[in-house]
Order: C-alpha cells, then sequence, then structure tokens
C-alpha cells in the first residue's frame, strides 16, 4: 500500500512541473472557431443536464436564442481567454449569481511564486468604491503617491477605467433582478479580471481626479523590506485568537468579531465577513455564553459585505437566535439522481491528497448515491442536516435582534437573512441584499472543462431554499428599515447603518425609562 502511494506521488510530483507551462502555452493558443462553437454547445448542453433551476429568472426560449446567436459571432480564431469575454456575458444572462465560468488566468511557477512573495501588490494596496462606471480609492493605507481618499481613477496605461467597469459588469450578476450586488463585488474583483487579462506588471500609468485636479502618476510594485517579511511571518501564526476568530492573512482581518458597544454590555455586537465554518461552533458557543452572563438586551449581527459560505454555520447561528424547533431550508432539488456523482471529487488535490482520495472515493461514492432519494413529486432530492429540524441551543439569545445587510450579503447569508426575516425574529438594516431571497443554486459542484478552450465551468447542483413562503419577487431580501451609505460616509467611517440602530436602541431604553 505504501509503495503505491509513493508512486502516485512521484508521477503527480512530475506531472505538477510540466502543467503549468502546458497550461500556459494552450491559453495563448488561438483556437479555430468551429471547436469554440463546440464549446459554447459543450457549456449548454452540461447546464441543461446539472442546473436544476435553469430557467429560474430567463425562458428557454430566450436563452436558447441567447446561446444561439453568441454561436454566429465566432467568426475567427481566438484565443481561451479572448473566448471567456464572449461565452461569459452570455452565463451572466442566467442571473445565477454563483454560476461563472473561471477565467483562464496565467498560472505561475513556484518559482515566481515565492518572486511575487516577496514583492508588495501594485493595486492590491488600496481599498476601492465602484458608482456606476466611476472607480474611486477609498483607502491608502500606506500614502502610495499620497493619492487621497475620494480621488476617481479615470485611466490605467492610457485606457479608460470606465471602458473596464462596463465590461466587467456584463461577466457577474447576482441572483435575480437585483442591482445592489453589482458595486460590491465589482469593486473586489475588478483587478482579478484586470490581471488575468493584461498580466501582472511591475509598474502602472495611472490617470487620476481629485478636486478638479488631474495628474499622471506612475504606481510600482516595490520589494518587501525587512519589516514587511517579518509582519508576513507573524501573520501567518495560527494564535488562539485567529483560531477562534478565523483570521484571514491575505486582508489582514477577521472573520468573525465579537464586542459589547456600551459599558454595562446591554448590547451585543457581531461581526460576520464570511460563513467559512473555520472554529464556528467554538466562536458562536463562547460570543453567546458572553451574552447570556452579562444579560444583554440587545444583539447586532452584521453580515454586510458577507458572500456567505457554509450552510452549516448559518444553521448553527440560527439555533441561538431560534425561540422554537426549526428548519432552516426547503429539501434541496437536484437536476437529477445522478448529479451528485459527478462532483470532480479529485480537483484541486495534491499529490499525497490525490493518493488518500483514491483509497477513499468507494466510500464517497456510496454516501452521494445514498444521500439521493426521490419526492413524491417524482424531483431528485439531496438529504442535508440543514433542511431538518434544529432544535434551538439552551442559551439562545431572547433579546432584540438587528442585523445589517447591504448589497454584499450575498449565499448564505442572503439565506439566513430571508429566514429570520420571514420568522419575524429580526429587523433587517440596510439595504437589499445582492442574494436572491427565495433562495440560489449552489451548495456543491460539478466542475466541467470545455474540450477545446479548457476552461472551467463549476455548476451548481443544489437548489438551496430559506423554508419560507415565497413571494417570487425575483429579487434580494428588503431591509425591514432601508439606510443608504454613500462615499463620503465611507471615507469619513460614518456607519449610518450602525448608527441607526444605535439611535433606534437608544429610543427603545428611553421608552423603558418613561414607562
Amino acid at each position: 500500500m505504501l509503495k503505491y502511494i509513493l508512486f502516485i506521488i512521484l508521477i503527480l510530483s512530475v506531472f505538477s512541473c510540466t502543467s503549468v507551462t502546458k497550461y500556459n502555452e494552450q491559453r495563448l493558443s488561438l483556437i479555430p472557431p468551429e471547436k469554440l462553437r463546440e464549446d459554447v454547445d459543450f457549456t449548454y448542453l452540461k447546464l441543461q443536464e446539472m442546473h436544476p433551476k435553469l430557467n429560474w429568472y430567463i425562458s428557454k426560449e430566450e436563452l436558447d436564442f441567447k446561446f444561439d446567436s453568441l454561436k454566429t459571432t465566432i467568426t475567427k480564431p481566438l484565443t481561451p481567454t479572448q473566448f471567456y469575454f464572449k461565452l461569459q456575458p452570455v452565463i451572466a444572462k442566467i442571473r445565477e449569481g454563483h454560476l461563472s465560468l473561471r477565467i483562464p488566468a496565467k498560472r505561475f511557477s513556484k518559482k515566481e511564486i515565492r518572486a511575487l512573495k516577496n514583492k508588495k501588490g501594485l493595486f492590491g494596496r488600496f481599498e476601492y468604491h465602484v458608482k456606476g462606471d466611476h472607480l474611486y480609492f477609498i483607502e491608502n493605507k500606506d500614502s502610495i503617491q499620497n493619492i487621497k481618499p475620494g480621488t476617481e481613477l479615470l485611466s490605467i496605461n492610457n485606457v479608460p477605467v470606465s471602458d473596464y467597469l462596463k465590461k466587467y459588469r456584463e461577466l457577474i450578476s447576482s441572483d435575480g433582478y437585483n442591482k445592489t450586488f453589482y458595486p460590491y463585488y465589482l469593486k473586489d474583483v475588478f483587478f482579478n479580471f484586470f490581471v488575468a487579462e493584461k498580466g501582472i506588471m511591475d509598474s502602472a500609468k495611472i490617470e487620476t481626479l481629485y478636486n478638479n485636479e488631474r495628474q499622471i502618476l506612475t504606481l510600482k510594485r516595490e520589494t518587501k523590506d525587512k519589516k514587511d517579511l517579518e509582519k508576513d511571518k507573524a501573520e501567518k501564526k495560527r494564535s488562539p485568537e485567529k483560531k477562534l476568530n478565523d483570521y484571514v492573512v491575505s486582508t489582514s482581518s477577521y472573520n468573525r468579531n465579537f464586542k459589547f458597544l456600551d459599558k454595562d454590555s446591554t448590547i451585543a455586537y457581531m461581526k460576520i465577513k464570511s460563513f467559512s465554518r473555520s472554529f464556528a461552533d467554538r466562536f458562536y458557543k463562547e460570543s453567546f455564553a458572553k451574552i447570556k452572563n452579562a444579560e444583554s438586551s440587545y444583539l447586532i449581527i452584521d453580515i454586510r459585505e458577507n458572500y456567505g459560505g457554509s450552510l452549516y454555520e448559518i444553521n448553527q447561528l440560527y439555533s441561538y437566535l431560534a425561540p422554537e424547533p426549526f428548519v432552516l431550508i426547503k429539501p434541496s432539488q437536484l437536476a437529477s439522481r445522478v448529479t451528485p456523482l459527478k462532483t470532480n471529487y479529485f480537483k484541486t488535490s495534491n499529490p499525497l491528497q490525490y493518493a488518500y482520495k483514491s483509497l477513499t472515493y468507494p466510500g464517497y461514492f456510496l454516501y452521494q448515491a445514498f444521500n439521493v432519494y426521490k419526492g413524491k413529486d417524482g424531483i431528485a432530492y439531496y438529504k442535508m442536516k440543514e433542511n431538518k429540524s434544529t432544535k434551538p441551543k439552551d442559551n439562545a439569545f431572547k433579546g432584540k435582534v438587528y442585523v445589517l445587510i447591504n448589497g454584499g450579503s450575498f449565499s448564505a447569508s442572503s439565506i439566513i437573512s430571508s429566514k429570520l426575516k420571514f420568522d419575524q425574529r429580526v429587523t433587517l438594516v440596510g439595504e437589499e441584499t445582492g442574494g436572491a431571497n427565495d433562495g440560489t443554486v449552489a451548495g456543491f459542484y460539478s466542475y466541467q472543462k470545455l474540450p477545446n478552450s479548457k476552461i472551467d465551468l463549476p455548476i451548481g447542483l443544489l437548489l438551496v431554499q430559506p423554508n419560507i413562503t415565497f413571494e417570487n419577487k425575483q429579487k434580494g431580501v428588503v431591509p425591514d428599515v432601508e439606510i443608504n451609505e454613500n462615499m463620503q460616509d465611507i471615507i469619513d467611517k460614518k456607519d449610518v447603518q450602525l448608527d441607526w440602530v444605535k439611535n433606534d436602541i437608544q429610543r427603545l431604553k428611553d421608552s423603558k425609562v418613561e414607562n
């Protein structure tokens, strides 16, 4: 057995050394138009075969027309990246935020990765804000080129940023017809698209606008000094606090935070940036124990710009808020009984993982097969803990709960927001979520590879819907109290949504005193 594992590791190690070079060569190759049209047909066929709700927001006739029309525009050879920019806008019209081709970005050798780790980012050292066709700097911690918050980025290497924004907006979609998701997600992925399209640069000429004054500046990728490298090393160390709050090295921030907002601990505040599941059980157990010991009357849960994550984690969180047993989501629908067996079990495995998975695959196969059942309606469903009854925790919070949401609240964030609102358990404050009120298609994925362009197409296999009565408005979760922030609020670090909640809590406190 050991010889078998070592042999697998050796073979895969040799393969990985050549795969980067081969992939990058293929990425730059021109593919004949007839082969690209085959990829269009392959894409649509796989979507129809595996996606359980393909025509939720677009009719089959309209989608047929869009795929057919796309093929008529492919008349010359294209690289995979060029083809991506033609095919992905059509997929975005399906209006499923989880459904997207993987852009064929350059892959890097281990040597190149090590070199990049010793350099600072070019554009990634700023924070941005998108409004319409405008991109603004809102934070510049390192005071690079003295660029002030509120400065607009007009162009990069003489190409207007507005052109990029229009182009990249066509590549993404929220769930349904909601519009709030775009500015949040676009500011986060803008430079992912830019680098995939243009490559990694050591410098860039930019044009900026601040207080009606235009400037031409050059950004340079600087080499990290000893202090920077020591900081990187320190951030990678996993202290108990970092584990509990799920520290993310790439953003130098925590996924979870808990604190009291007042001296007498009557207001508890929980910020959750991602439902990552890592150490979630312990975090909620300890946080709600603190709330109970402090006898807090108010709880604020902040899931703004939380793109989602684990259903298990939101079920755990809900169990600390529910007054009685609850079912978080409805039975999870599949396109067919066999789609769970097409999940690419070996994807993204290193040599050791691949060897291990090759031994455990039979058990995985049986697990997937046994979790599928046929409903009385003849539809295939997948068994999940979250569509069974869950009991509230012994120390579930019984006071007043506010949940802060915005257009960056997506996927699992929208699922729990929708369920909490339907059960009238909380007051939602902020703006409409980027994820749909009535659920989404995600769960686990089948990773298809287009045969000629070799672009990856992950297809969500589960229809995940909150256990509510649907309104079929094809929008996000609408807050009970709508409070919008503007760019100046962000620059001034003025949290108008949280301030509203604090003021409302003070109002409630004052009314209790008067009575």
